[in-house]
């Protein structure tokens, strides 16, 4: 699994599969974001799934789903709340990471 450090607190990489969530721990995050929406691929893990294991690992979850290239100001808003909320260092995931590094981005313009 790789993943790309966005700041200090935040991270980003491509679809994660449940398994890969002790190493996520192991690497020391506290928190997951998943910004993609379930049945974007088939064969793709669900949220749920992933949650599941997330939270079993004793680590927090948030499901924010994006429709790729359509990134509202809800996802921005809803991505803010979840930075100010989550205990980090947080690891955000989508299809490539890139949805998450955008939307932190947005966030960060928003914040002038």
């Amino acid at each position: 699994m790789e993943y790309r450090q966005i700041s200090e607190d935040y991270s980003v990489s491509g679809q994660i599969q449940p398994d890969e969530v002790a190493a996520i721990k192991a690497a020391g995050f506290k928190s997951v974001i998943c910004n993609r929406p379930d049945d974007e691929q088939p064969g793709q893990p669900s949220a749920d799934s992933v949650k599941a294991a997330v939270e079993a690992a004793g680590l927090a979850f948030r499901y924010i789903p994006v429709i790729s290239g359509q990134i509202t100001a809800e996802n921005v808003g809803d991505q803010a709340k979840a930075l100010d909320e989550l205990e980090g260092p947080i690891f955000a995931y989508c299809r490539s990471g890139a949805r998450c590094t955008n939307l932190y981005g947005l966030i960060r313009q928003s914040k002038g």
